[in-house]
């Protein structure tokens, strides 16, 4: 079954005095293509972060990756005493005190002031960067789902297409022996008006130079080689985003001869409407991985 590059997901966890955020999205791409950014605290599990993306299972797209970490509502601006740090710092108040006449009263708002006496507590890192794991984890199974179910739509949409493609194939060729008629009559009609007796011989070697003009039995039968290719393409699976492509190309191949041949105006509208078919399809293809 094809999957979409396009997708998107986002999880958001609690973590000791934080909150962290996965932000997800994919989009179309040549080639895989990750890009992470993570806060200062976590950028060394870098690479273990990549190895679970690249092990979800994404072949081809451009994913942007990012981490944010936040203070909790419970814990904003909480704030801790280093016991040691004011200990230390109001021993070398009274020291400075007793060497002074009469010395003003130290505010404890100036003593919290003093660089490590108060801090603001640190999260467990190696906790939170399990519980990151875990959610990219979330996110990425997320992300995936949702380009599966992209890609399921897509599926049904070349499904319709490449049925009403087989459907106008079929029709051309069910028609061939009519038109070829029609301008055998139309030709005989011509022939008539400008001599009384036509040259039967002349009139034989008219048409079939007319039916090789307009032979485009190849063509049809290139077209439902390609329909039936496309199909089996859809049932790998793998990333078959470029193979599709190229089989489109060749499709719109065979229509624009099938345009260029065509003598009829219902031949003419089929091999309009199978471009419209085709380029309808092309649209969607860029979006398959």
């Amino acid at each position: 079954m094809i999957a979409s590059m396009t997708g998107f997901a986002r999880v958001e966890r609690q973590v000791d005095r934080g909150s962290l955020h996965w932000e997800l999205r994919s989009v179309n791409h040549r080639y895989l293509d990750i890009s992470l950014r993570l806060p200062e605290e976590l950028r060394s599990h870098e690479t273990d972060f990549r190895q679970r993306i690249t092990g979800a299972g994404p072949r081809r797209g451009k994913l942007d990756v990012q981490l944010r970490l936040g203070p909790a509502g419970g814990h904003a601006g909480a704030m801790e005493i280093d016991s040691q740090a004011l200990s230390a710092v109001l021993a070398l108040t009274r020291q400075v005190g007793e060497k002074m006449q009469a010395p003003a009263p130290v505010s404890p708002l100036e003593i919290l002031r003093w660089p490590g006496v108060a801090h603001e507590p640190q999260p467990d890192l190696a906790a939170v960067a399990r519980a990151a794991s875990e959610a990219l984890d979330e996110a990425l199974a997320a992300l995936m789902a949702n380009r599966a179910d992209e890609g399921e739509r897509i599926h049904v949409m070349f499904g319709e297409r490449l049925s009403a493609i087989t459907a106008l194939v079929a029709g051309v060729r069910q028609r061939l022996p009519e038109v070829l008629q029609a301008q055998r009559t139309r030709l005989q009609e011509r022939l008539s008006e400008l001599v009384a007796s036509p040259d039967n011989d002349r009139l034989e070697q008219e048409l079939v130079l007319l039916a090789q003009k307009m032979d485009v039995a190849e063509e049809l039968d290139r077209l439902d080689s390609h329909v039936a290719e496309f199909r089996q393409a859809l049932g790998r699976d793998e990333a078959v985003g470029r193979r599709l492509d190229f089989l489109l190309q060749e499709f719109n191949r065979e229509a624009n001869t099938l345009a260029s041949k065509s003598q009829d105006a219902a031949m003419t509208s089929a091999a309009v409407e199978l471009k419209v078919l085709i380029e309808q399809m092309r649209e969607q293809v860029q979006n398959v991985e």
